[in-house]
């Protein structure tokens, strides 16, 4: 089958929505992430703490570790650039993750160029990243918020995502955690136990 074919399969390791398709990095990326991981209005919320990302050689050499480390986790975790579908720019990043310690509890997780804020892209992603989980037999998903970012916890919350609770359990950071079931993603579940809208 052509690429063009609507009922090709996508890439292995691609995952699309309307808007987005979310595919392995590549060190190519490094010039577009960079515009993400570069800007200190990103990384400041990451956990993780991360630095800014300083220059266009640090950013290929950690998209080379983060390739290296997603040939070798377990699906459906991994790590993913965050491009729009309409211009196939990237605009971020995203992450199926094991958190720390024991990597018990997989931690769902995006980060997007703040030229992309606003747009619900995170809302899109993160419904992707909890289906693909899910679909591997992932019963929940998690996201960690530092607890002074407000704006963060706001959109995790629109977006479905349960508060669970504060705990320094991760990364060693005071943090707050959200949670999201399977059944929260089905519409037929009945309205109280859908995400809100």
């Amino acid at each position: 089958m052509s690429s063009d074919d609507p009922s090709a399969p996508p890439p292995s390791g691609v995952i699309g929505t309307d808007r987005l398709v979310l595919r392995p990095w590549r060190v190519e990326d490094a010039a577009a992430a960079l515009e993400v991981y570069g800007s200190a209005e990103v990384t400041r919320w990451l956990s993780p703490v991360m630095d800014r990302v300083p220059d266009l050689a640090a950013m290929r050499l950690l998209l080379q570790r983060w390739i290296a480390e997603d040939g070798r986790l377990t699906a459906p975790a991994g790590r993913w650039a965050l491009h729009r579908a309409d211009d196939d720019r990237v605009i971020g990043g995203a992450v199926l993750l094991p958190l720390p310690p024991g990597d018990e509890d997989l931690e769902i997780g995006w980060q997007l160029h703040p030229g992309a804020w606003g747009e619900d892209y995170a809302g899109e992603c993160a419904f992707a990243l909890a289906r693909l989980a899910f679909e591997h037999g992932v019963d929940e998903v998690f996201a960690v918020v530092r607890s002074d970012n407000a704006q963060d916890a706001a959109a995790i919350r629109s977006n479905g995502m349960y508060w669970v609770g504060e705990t320094r359990k991760y990364f060693g950071l005071e943090l707050q955690v959200y949670r999201l079931r399977a059944a929260d993603l089905d519409r037929a579940a009945p309205e109280g136990h859908r995400p809100p809208r």
